[in-house]
């Protein structure tokens, strides 16, 4: 059953409401009075059941992943701030201060996989319509960078050795004893295998076979020992202990982490960092506006010419206008999607003046793609993804997405508050629009 939010207008009798001692005119205030959380009510109503105890207020779940992106803030630490802060507490629809957690962190992971990719992309939709409708008429520049997961950079020797430690600790739960744990003789070729001495080069190569050798014998040992029961409660794992000892090096699919299945190693041709471990993610930023009107992830390492029809198909269908002409760099090439036109740097041969001049500007300002993507990585929480799975690694990228559409105008709220009151009545309009195009794409 759907949670009610505390009536706003309701007064406290014994305690001050939040509405007296706080500043009204303070970003989140604002941003608050700007949203319109009804939206919200409405599309995830749906995921609700129309019996049993009462959820948590849609508002307030809506609210807390909003400032958890905002602010760069765990599903934890979110709550600790929330707890002292009376501005986290306004705009998630509290009346009075609280002095206790609103719900438990792990509610946020429950509701983020109950809402989904496509309920994370009605919040982008909320933050985009914010900006005006003249966002949604403008050329788009569309570009991709890497959304890194929180796994330590894998090697073979790693993997071999968190093998071992998990099929001695499957051991133990299920009561089974396997010839030897090799817990010492593991910790001491550890020392030669990450030893970077050159002349103990030979030592190392045979510490890190010895420890694969040791890997695939603790995963023979099990599954001779295990019952049937058991051997089909892990048979999954066994079977990805087994996959990942006998990958090699020019291997396509490879797994790069016990826990991740889905990271991907991708090679973006940086100085600092030659690889990167993770999922690929394109955006579609408004030239003019610098809104971000699509993140769409991708496992693994696509061509980023692939992701190009997902990426358009995401931006029309949260905004409800279709691109007409997209600017990318050298990786794409050009060509006509579903009537957007993708341009390509080029020398611009056989083109006049004027139009090389409005071609050169345009590239110019598709440059802009770079730093908007720094930000979202750097202070939102792309930077390193720290939710389970593919749906996790969508869902972050569009909420760190929204959060930097929701920070741009919070500065533009703060400079002129007059500026809230001109769109509010309109972005809610532009927003109950959009609601009723995506219902029906």
């Amino acid at each position: 059953m759907i949670g009610k939010s505390p009536d706003v207008g309701q007064k406290h009798l014994f305690l001050p409401n939040l509405v007296d001692f706080i500043n009204l005119k303070h970003e989140l205030c604002l941003l608050a009075e700007a949203i319109d959380w009804q939206v919200f009510e409405t599309e995830f109503a749906p995921f609700y059941a129309k019996a049993g105890s009462p959820a948590k207020p849609i508002r307030l779940m809506v609210g807390l992943l909003i400032l958890k992106q905002l602010y760069k803030l765990g599903d934890e630490t979110v709550m600790a701030e929330w707890v002292s802060n009376p501005y986290f507490q306004y705009f998630c629809g509290e009346v009075v201060f609280q002095w206790k957690f609103p719900c438990d962190p792990s509610d946020l992971v429950h509701f983020r996989h109950r809402i989904g990719e496509k309920g994370v992309e009605k919040i982008l939709s909320a933050s985009i319509l914010l900006h005006g409708k003249e966002v949604l008429s403008e050329d788009i520049s569309i570009d991709t960078t890497v959304q890194p997961k929180n796994i330590t950079y894998p090697t073979d020797t790693k993997l071999a050795v968190k093998i071992i430690e998990k099929c001695n600790q499957s051991a133990a739960k299920e009561d089974v004893k396997l010839r030897q744990s090799y817990r010492f003789t593991v910790k001491e070729l550890l020392k030669a295998a990450n030893s970077r001495s050159p002349k103990r080069a030979l030592e190392r190569r045979k510490a890190r076979r010895k420890i694969k050798t040791i890997a695939g014998r603790q995963v023979r040992d099990m599954g001779r020992k295990l019952g049937e029961e058991s051997l089909q409660k892990h048979a999954e794992k066994l079977e990805i202990y087994e996959r990942v000892l006998n990958q090699k090096r020019e291997d396509k699919d490879k797994i790069y982490s016990l826990h991740a299945l889905e990271v991907g190693c991708i090679a973006k041709g940086k100085a600092d960092k030659k690889f990167e471990f993770g999922s690929k993610v394109s955006f579609a930023v408004a030239q003019k506006s610098n809104v971000i009107l699509a993140a769409v992830n991708f496992k693994g390492n696509p061509h980023d010419n692939k992701t190009l029809d997902l990426t358009l198909a995401q931006q029309e269908r949260i905004t409800g206008v279709r691109a007409k002409k997209a600017f990318v760099d050298r990786g794409y090439k050009s060509r006509e999607i579903g009537g957007t036109k993708v341009q390509v740097p080029t020398n611009g041969a056989g083109k006049t003046a004027s139009e090389k001049l409005k071609l050169r500007k345009n590239f110019r300002r598709r440059a802009a793609i770079e730093p908007i993507i720094g930000h979202v990585k750097n202070d939102f929480g792309m930077a390193k993804n720290y939710l389970k799975g593919e749906i996790g690694d969508a869902i972050n990228a569009i909420l760190a997405a929204s959060a930097f559409n929701f920070k741009s105008w919070m500065k533009k709220a703060a400079e002129n508050v007059i500026f809230v009151f001109i769109w509010l009545k309109e972005s809610r309009r532009q927003i109950q629009n959009i609601s009723n195009y995506s219902a029906a794409y």
